[in-house]
């Protein structure tokens, strides 16, 4: 599985590096050219796609970071999508829900294994209650939400900052998932009694249903340390 994962990252960074000449992220930061610049200060309030966020950035160069990040959730999200497809397609979403329970937290941990980065998801309605988001994913999750009540797809949001925690200064990274047709079998609004049943067996405290085409499912997290 690593060899595969370790393929699928070659290709994703090279995805991630023509992305970044393309795309322009939805941020409080100042942008020269294509390369976003993190301005030395305290910025209490930074406005991002309507939403303020509180956030203490520093001076740097933040590129190389970011490409990784987004390299890191293609992957992260193609390996999910290699497992739960054809469970989906040979079983149906009861086979997918077991798939997803087993497979997606050792997904997770593989990516975070080679990469040395913080890899998970999280959303503002949780299906599994280890994917809780804390106070700066929540902030994320909202300023996406409104992002989208702004006009934006979800499918090119993103949003990246430098925190310091406990001393330690950390790049951090959210990419809003988009809910497809595909979603709606285990997150939709109309499910059959046996999948809901299903989903209260594996995750009885479960918030993640109710959900239509086009809704932000969720959010990929990543963070690493920087290094002084």
């Amino acid at each position: 599985m690593e060899k595969a994962m370790e393929r699928t990252m070659e290709r994703a960074m090279e995805m991630a590096m023509e992305s970044s000449k393309k795309s322009v992220m939805k941020t409080g930061m100042f942008f020269s050219g294509n390369v976003p610049v993190l301005v030395k200060a305290v910025v209490l309030g930074v406005a991002v796609g309507g939403t303020a966020i509180s956030t203490t950035v520093w001076s740097e160069n933040l590129d190389a970071h970011r490409d990784e990040a987004r390299a890191l959730t293609f992957s992260f999200g193609t390996s999910l999508k290699e497992v739960l497809k054809p469970a989906m397609k040979k079983s149906g979403p009861i086979e997918a829900l077991e798939v997803c329970n087993m497979q997606a937290p050792s997904l997770a941990e593989d990516s975070a294994r080679s990469s040395g980065w913080q890899v998970g998801r999280t959303a503002l309605k949780i299906r599994n209650p280890n994917n809780q988001p804390d106070a700066w994913e929540l902030s994320v999750l909202k300023a996406f939400e409104q992002r989208k009540a702004s006009g934006e797809s979800p499918a090119q949001m993103e949003f990246l900052d430098v925190v310091e925690v406990d001393g330690e200064r950390r790049f951090r990274y959210m990419k809003a998932i988009p809910t497809g047709k595909l979603c709606l079998n285990c997150h939709g609004s109309q499910l059959k009694p046996e999948v809901t049943a299903k989903i209260l067996t594996l995750y009885p405290t479960d918030q993640a249903i109710g959900f239509k085409e086009g809704d932000i499912r969720g959010a990929f997290t990543l963070s690493k340390a920087l290094l002084k």
